[in-house]
């Protein structure tokens, strides 16, 4: 073959090879088609391959079944009519008032397909949850969500100092609650409700109410013995308000607090929020999608739409603070008229660990009653 039929020959080749089919693009085969859809999958990819085939996969079911999730906290409400209007998706929504414990005893029974949950209770019951990490995955901080993806949050706040500012002065520690004049409300008892208990922890960090022994210093982590003491000087100075009794000043998450704010100032100036000091606790609810979820992939829908850049400011919408907020905000993203309405505050957030909590707790249930109820 001369040199000239070679060269006509490979350029033949070359012409056939640019006229055959293109690669298949992921997750596709030569044929066209796209893989089944695997609706127990740990993500879009190996599942579902895009969000239009979830979408379809969760129109097919048709229904998701939530718990515990009460419309007017953090803004659930709208949150979930504007998932069930926007997929068209029917939402059962099942005991509104129910705590993170009572979501695992009801599971068996009322098979809920998605949990919204505290730390700890979300970490003691993993093996409950099937694995599931959303789009927006990097952007969720590391000791905010399970490394295998069984849990991760979505919201969150600060504990905080909402008073009537027409009966006090903006608080600059928690140690001023200790002044005349104060009547301060905690939203339960802090051995069985998580915002008692974090007022407890959070005015622990409080450099200025420290007990006398430590010389009003204050670690970075909370500590159970210094907030026990607190509130139990806080009951001894008359500060602790007796139940029917109207208080002064309200210890609660954040979010909790601005909203009380906002509905006041409707009706006038009144109700304010501070977030004092250098430490501020912080706590956040984490997501969960059950193993026996009788709609996987509603549920899995429902969790990429919390974590999305839409549904995380719907809950900024509710004051509360997004998982994904400072990747939000650095990429534009974050509703930035939204996160002005939040409770301004310079503190670092400190993030209590399981086994604090749970230390914590511990140390409440043995000294609560003498150091404060018996006071």
């Amino acid at each position: 073959m001369t040199v000239r039929s070679i060269a006509a020959a490979a350029l033949l080749l070359a012409t056939i090879a640019g006229c055959s089919a293109p690669a298949a693009p992921p997750g596709e085969d030569r044929g066209g088609k796209l893989p089944p859809v695997k609706l127990q999958a740990a993500s879009l990819a190996e599942g579902f391959t895009s969000m239009e085939r979830l979408v379809e996969a969760a129109r097919k079911e048709g229904s998701l079944t939530v718990i515990a999730l009460a419309r007017d906290w953090v803004n659930y409400g709208e949150i979930i009519d504007s998932f069930s209007e926007e997929y068209g998706i029917k939402v059962t929504e099942l005991e509104p008032g129910a705590g993170s414990l009572r979501q695992i005893e009801a599971a068996e029974t009322l098979r809920p397909d998605v949990f919204d949950l505290s730390l700890e209770v979300a970490v003691a019951n993993a093996g409950s949850f099937a694995p599931y990490k959303v789009r927006g995955w990097q952007d969720i901080p590391d000791e905010l969500k399970d490394a295998e993806g069984s849990w991760y949050a979505a919201y969150g706040g600060y504990m905080s100092i909402g008073y009537d500012s027409r009966r006090v002065t903006a608080p600059a520690s928690y140690a001023d609650l200790l002044k005349p004049g104060h009547s301060v409300w905690l939203p339960g008892d802090p051995r069985q409700s998580a915002a008692a208990f974090g007022a407890v922890m959070a005015a622990s960090l409080d450099e200025g109410a420290g007990d006398a022994g430590s010389g009003g210093k204050r670690g970075d982590r909370a500590d159970a013995e210094r907030g026990v003491e607190f509130f139990g000087r806080l009951k001894e100075a008359g500060n602790l308000a007796a139940a029917g009794q109207p208080p002064s000043v309200v210890l609660d998450w954040d979010f909790l607090n601005a909203a009380r704010a906002a509905k006041e100032t409707d009706g006038g100036p009144g109700w304010k929020v501070a977030i004092p000091g250098g430490r501020a606790l912080g706590a956040y609810y984490v997501q969960a999608v059950s193993k026996n979820a009788p709609h996987p992939a509603a549920a899995r829908l429902w969790q990429e739409y919390l974590l999305s850049d839409r549904g995380q400011n719907l809950f900024l919408k509710g004051y509360a603070r997004p998982a994904r907020m400072e990747a939000m905000r650095m990429r534009g993203t974050l509703d930035a008229d939204l996160a002005r309405r939040l409770p301004a505050t310079a503190a670092r957030p400190v993030i209590m660990t399981v086994p604090e909590t749970d230390a914590a707790k511990a140390y409440l249930r043995r000294e609560w009653a003498g150091t404060v109820e018996g006071s």
